[in-house]
């Protein structure tokens, strides 16, 4: 079985979920511990970031050439379409989307966690202690948006990308208005890259990712509720529906599935 080193709460590790789901393959999800679970990455693989596949003995990295591999040795349901200007289209979105959408997005939700305790709390994994719990929601404000001057996220830098998400929203929106997906009437990899990447922004109806429910289509102030790009979000969970597997143990226990956190071996 195809394994998947992954965080849970990571647009590119849900790009490559979607991705997986998309073409039917059955996968197991691996958490890697952040710190010495990433060391233990990188002496297999040598990269530090997630996601990384595994398929029988090879490991491959970086969500985009993970997209490429599926589609060489796995071609059912292709994810690049073979029409010349359409598989330009196609890239060129997803490289758009992986660095405009993908990166901003942790932009705008560190704005979103150093606003709100309660949000901030929740995103805390479910095997969490009560008691880090709420020292982590009782962290004043001032201190993280200090924290995020430390790696970059001025308040300068968190507005622009909250700026170029509105834009980038209002476009998606425009180009989605009259057709079923970014390209026409097929699928393609360009839609499943923006729908994952879009994670972070307002986070699925649905039980598909490991949060509390209370988390369930919550998201970024000002973009994950400004009516103007619910019909973006609107498709996205349409997106979700048609090819997304929900967390399989939702139905019988109420509560979704947290993935596997093992040793890397």
């Amino acid at each position: 079985m195809l394994e998947l080193y992954q965080f849970e709460l990571s647009q590119y590790s849900e790009k490559v979920r979607l991705i997986l789901d998309y073409k039917g393959l059955e996968y197991r999800k691996i958490e890697v511990t952040p710190g010495v679970g990433q060391v233990e990455l990188f002496r297999l693989t040598g990269q530090r970031q997630v996601p990384v596949l595994k398929d029988g003995s090879r490991y491959i990295a970086d969500s985009t050439e993970i997209a490429k591999y599926l589609d060489r040795q796995y071609p059912e349901r292709p994810l690049i379409p073979q029409d010349s200007q359409q598989r330009g289209l196609c890239l060129l979105m997803e490289e758009w989307a992986d660095e405009s959408i993908g990166i901003k997005s942790r932009k705008a939700l560190f704005y979103a966690i150093s606003q709100d305790q309660n949000f901030r709390r929740a995103l805390l994994p479910t095997t969490t202690p009560d008691l880090l719990k709420t020292l982590v929601q009782g962290v004043p404000s001032d201190l993280l948006k200090f924290l995020g001057f430390g790696v970059g996220y001025t308040p300068d830098v968190v507005t622009s990308a909250i700026a170029d998400l509105k834009q980038d929203l209002e476009a998606l929106t425009l180009l989605l208005a009259d057709r079923p997906y970014l390209l026409g009437d097929e699928p393609s990899l360009a839609d499943l890259a923006v729908a994952g990447l879009s994670l972070l922004l307002k986070f699925p109806d649905g039980p598909y990712i490991s949060i509390p429910e209370t988390l369930r289509g919550k998201g970024v102030p000002g973009l994950a509720d400004n009516p103007l790009y619910e019909p973006f979000f609107s498709w996205r969970d349409r997106i979700y529906a048609q090819f997304r597997k929900p967390l399989t143990d939702f139905a019988t226990t109420g509560s979704p599935s947290a993935p596997t956190s093992i040793q890397i071996d």
